[in-house]
């Protein structure tokens, strides 16, 4: 009777050992917990759409369109570059061979957007007001692009975060927007080369930022207008 005792104790125990997981298993699963996928953050609606607009009014994307789907997050897209909070911060799309315009009612409703780099591409058509007027942007480049228009006819603003314009290499014409230039008061460098305006860089811009050296402020036919910053020169 004792042996059979002892043979039924050995065999639950037995049984006890089987049923407990292994330790190092247990150890293992633990540090799995926190990586389980969380609610994936994304661009907002308007930014998306935005975007969508301004591919819309391209001729030729280059392949943009492969990769700026609506079903996906525009932080991820082709040359879109998000802050912290996954709002537009940035957008880089230089030499990419671009053709077509920019429509009125895409870029510039991009409200955090502090970047923007068409450069060397084949944009055509009137530069967008909405872009120069715009309450984030720093930096603004779409020289060597194939605009045009009268940006003396732009609306005179204050305030305007803007430091760096470089639309020079492109069909602009007529005045210089002195007014314009003259409201941008962080205004660092400009490079507005290789177009068709006329008239004189104001002075008065050199006068209230000393940080900004203006150099060939008379025109006569000429196509060369520069702003250069006391840091570097835009070319």
């Amino acid at each position: 009777m004792e042996n059979t005792m002892q043979s039924l104790r050995s065999s639950w125990n037995n049984k006890r050992t089987r049923l407990q997981p292994p330790i190092h298993l247990l150890g293992l699963a633990l540090p799995l917990l926190p990586s389980l996928p969380s609610p994936t953050r994304s661009c907002t609606k308007q930014e998306k759409v935005s975007l969508l607009r301004f591919l819309e009014g391209l001729s030729q994307d280059s392949g943009l369109t492969a990769s700026w789907r609506n079903d996906t997050n525009c932080c991820m897209w082709k040359g879109i570059i998000c802050d912290a909070d996954d709002a537009v911060k940035e957008i880089s799309l230089a030499s990419m061979s671009l053709e077509g315009r920019i429509s009125s009612a895409s870029l510039g409703n991009l409200t955090s957007m502090l970047s923007l780099s068409l450069s060397c591409n084949s944009l055509s058509g009137d530069l967008p007001a909405e872009l120069l007027l715009s309450r984030s942007m720093v930096v603004f480049d779409v020289s060597f692009n194939n605009l045009n228009g009268d940006l003396h006819k732009l609306p005179s603003t204050t305030g305007r975060p803007m430091q760096v314009i470089n639309i020079s290499s492109n069909r602009f014409a007529g005045q210089i927007p002195s007014t314009k230039l003259e409201s941008m008061e962080n205004l660092v460098a400009i490079n507005m080369s290789n177009n068709s305006f006329t008239g004189k860089i104001p002075s008065t811009i050199c006068a209230k930022n000393h940080s900004v050296q203006c150099l060939t402020s008379v025109l006569t036919n000429s196509t060369e207008v520069y702003l250069w910053g006391s840091a570097h020169a835009l070319r």
